[in-house]
């Protein structure tokens, strides 16, 4: 039996309707697992453009410059200095003295550390033979190998009780040959005198030790021929007393002080002068 024409059509189109419909595309998974990465890929990217930006904002450090008075700076470490003054005025913009910054300024008579500096590094101020007056600032913790050795003009030294360390090694110490030294005073805060800290200070003729030290190192006061009084405030154990990077045991003073204050404990020793190997002590 044939098929009414209208019937016809009216049924075409809703099968073509039909077909349509089910021909919609449906997101693949993949499609949208993608589509996600994607977006965070960007939110990444914007992350690591903010933070390039910060970043590029910080000071460059690795830089040095030259202030007008001819400090040489690195960030905050002052590492030379080109000027011509003769009393100088450290900066207070300076964390710390770098290694070497004054080495042989020969025409250096004074300089003030200020409160910001926290270190005073190795060989800073050495050979800066004409350096007579240090003031130290109140922060400075550490006083590295070297830093004042060979002034020989330097007659007194107060290290202030934010220092922690003195430093020193067997090729010299922090005052090693301030051969015009005659009194320095170690604040109660200093828990390690280095090796040779204060070797071949001829002219050092007294010092206390105060509590707080637990170590002295190997020849800390080597070749002081006129240290003829030694007063120990706390008590430091005999293996603290000889202790050196070299691996050999030299006592920290001459003669046989070492024996007597670990045989008698805290109190003041004295000797004559010329002290050496053979110098004997006696407990005050």
């Amino acid at each position: 039996m044939k098929m009414n024409r209208k019937l016809f059509i009216a049924l075409a189109t809703l099968l073509l309707f039909g077909m349509l419909a089910g021909c919609k595309k449906k997101e693949d998974p993949a499609s949208a697992e993608l589509k996600a990465q994607m977006q965070a890929a960007e939110q990444n990217q914007e992350v690591a453009t903010t933070a390039t930006t910060q970043t590029e904002a910080i000071p460059d450090t690795s830089t040095e410059t030259t202030t007008e008075d001819g400090f040489k700076m690195r960030g905050t470490v002052l590492t030379g200095y080109s000027g011509t003054n003769t009393n100088i005025i450290i900066p207070n913009s300076v964390t710390s003295i770098g290694e070497s910054a004054f080495e042989n300024c020969t025409s250096l008579a004074s300089v003030t550390i200020p409160d910001s500096v926290t270190s005073i590094e190795e060989g800073a101020f050495s050979g800066c033979t004409s350096l007579a007056s240090v003031t130290i600032g109140n922060n400075v913790t550490y006083i590295g190998y070297w830093a004042f050795l060979g002034c020989t003009s330097l007659t007194s030294v107060t290290i202030p009780n934010s220092v922690t360390m003195i430093g020193g090694f067997s090729g010299g110490g922090a005052f090693s040959n301030c051969i015009n030294l005659t009194n320095v005073t170690i604040s109660n805060s200093v828990t390690r005198i280095g090796e040779r800290a204060f070797s071949d200070c001829t002219s050092l003729t007294n010092v206390t030790i105060p509590n707080s030290v637990q170590e002295i190192w190997a020849t800390a006061f080597g070749g002081c021929t006129s240290l003829t009084s030694v007063t120990f405030q706390g008590t430091i154990t005999a293996n603290n007393l000889y202790l050196s990077g070299q691996n050999y045991f030299t006592p920290p003073f001459h003669g046989d002080l070492i024996e007597k204050y670990l045989a008698e404990g805290i109190g003041t020793y004295t000797t004559t002068a010329p002290v050496n190997d053979d110098s004997k002590w006696t407990k005050q």
